[in-house]
């Protein structure tokens, strides 16, 4: 079994010697890992640096030492794959941003598509954003990923459009597509961006704003599925077809 990952904050500045892990992260290592000296553990920053180390030292409940053998930091992933994630209903948004996160996505964009039933407004949607930022982080760690992804804030149907504008590869999942996923001409490098519509589907007007901005509709296979599962079926996708996963 791989070695448990830890956050520690990016000023921490990981390099090979003894980092001391404390706050919530080190509370959860030795109160809920309960680990002990020797054994491993990896460290890492979530923006793609990540050191090896074993524990050297433990300190009351919330903090212990790591004596760091290795460094190491990934290179951006290329092609970056960015999924645009209309809003579920309930907790469904958080599985989907857990499983795409797991599966290796790279961004996740909140979509207040027009029939979505879950409007993100005020304070409930600062929880909610909050919600989907700590999903993808927890998410990070037990994937044992350096790199996590970016959730960004909620965005409008116009915003959406532009971001599939500036992409090397646009799409829009839907059951409709003429031409499946799996066939598409895909980028060796830059930027793909996926839409996943509300479980009302992507209205006409959206379809034709995307299209415009380059986005066509594709299909991923024969069955439909949920807004919280069409993201990380259409990621695992990409990420076979680009040479990521190989």
């Amino acid at each position: 079994m791989t070695a448990p990952v830890f956050v520690v904050d990016a000023t921490v500045g990981l390099r090979p010697g003894t980092v001391t892990l404390e706050g919530p992260e080190g509370r959860h290592a030795v109160s809920v890992r309960r680990l002990r000296v020797g054994e491993e553990v990896v460290l890492t920053d979530g923006a793609g640096t990540g050191a090896h180390g074993t524990v050297a030292a433990v300190h009351g409940k919330d903090r212990l030492d790591v004596e760091v053998t290795g460094v190491r930091t990934e290179a951006e992933p290329a092609p970056r794959i960015t999924v645009v994630q209309a809003l579920p209903k309930g907790d469904r948004g958080e599985v989907s941003v857990e499983t795409m996160t797991e599966t290796g996505v790279d961004a996740i964009v909140p979509w207040q598509a027009a029939r979505c039933i879950t409007q993100w407004k005020g304070e409930r949607g600062a929880k909610s954003l909050a919600k989907w930022r700590a999903t993808a982080r927890e998410a990070g760690k037990q994937s044992r990923r350096l790199r996590f992804p970016e959730v960004a804030e909620a965005a409008s149907s116009k915003e959406v459009a532009a971001l599939l504008a500036a992409a090397d590869f646009a799409a829009v999942l839907h059951e409709e597509g003429s031409e499946p996923l799996a066939t598409a001409q895909l980028p060796g490098a830059g930027s793909i961006v996926l839409v996943v519509g509300p479980e009302g589907g992507v209205s006409p007007d959206e379809l034709a704003l995307f299209a415009d901005a380059g986005a066509a509709p594709y299909r991923l296979g024969r069955t439909v599925l949920r807004t919280s599962t069409a993201g990380t079926a259409a990621c695992a996708l990409l990420l076979g077809r680009t040479g990521r996963w190989s």
